[in-house]
């Protein structure tokens, strides 16, 4: 099985953030204030521990959480994305976070593909695990759909560049 080693720090670096990305994408499909907003990062943490305690996770899953659970490891996710995402005009957010998703997945099945179907498989988690997380439409609470249809879209476009 596949840990950090396996690859360069720049690879790491995209699968670490490749998490972030399909959590991401979700979540500028279609913006649901802030409480949504807490609710879908909340989701996509939640997501991570269960990878971690998981018994069905693999190693490089593992490896990416504890990783994570690192200050250096979450600065250089975050960092991965504010790169990714510098510059970009607000229209081309989602669709910049889905080929990051991509690219990451490719990474994954070339240099790891003992792994790859379950890193695939997680990021499709986190992302419906976002989508899944707040009302969507609806005035306070009442009202409004579970995954919109901008969102259902959004998964749809992940699902594909994972080759689901």
């Amino acid at each position: 099985m596949a840990n950090k080693t396996n690859f360069s720090p720049e690879e790491w670096n995209q699968l670490v953030g490749g998490v972030f990305m399909a959590g991401f994408a979700v979540t500028v499909a279609d913006l649901s204030g802030l409480w949504g907003l807490l609710k879908e990062t909340f989701a996509s943490g939640r997501a991570l521990l269960e990878a971690k305690s998981s018994v069905t996770g693999s190693e490089l899953m593992k490896a990416i959480v504890s990783d994570l659970e690192t200050a250096e490891g979450r600065t250089a996710g975050r960092d991965y994305v504010k790169t990714r995402m510098e510059g970009v005009k607000r229209e081309e957010i989602r669709a910049r976070a889905i080929e990051g998703v991509r690219q990451a997945a490719s990474i994954v099945e070339a240099k790891a593909p003992a792994d790859a179907q379950a890193y695939k498989d997680w990021l499709l988690h986190v992302s419906e695990n976002v989508a899944a997380a707040s009302t969507e439409g609806g005035f306070l609470g009442f009202g409004g759909v579970a995954v919109s249809d901008a969102e259902k879209a959004t998964l749809a476009e992940i699902r594909t560049a994972l080759g689901r």
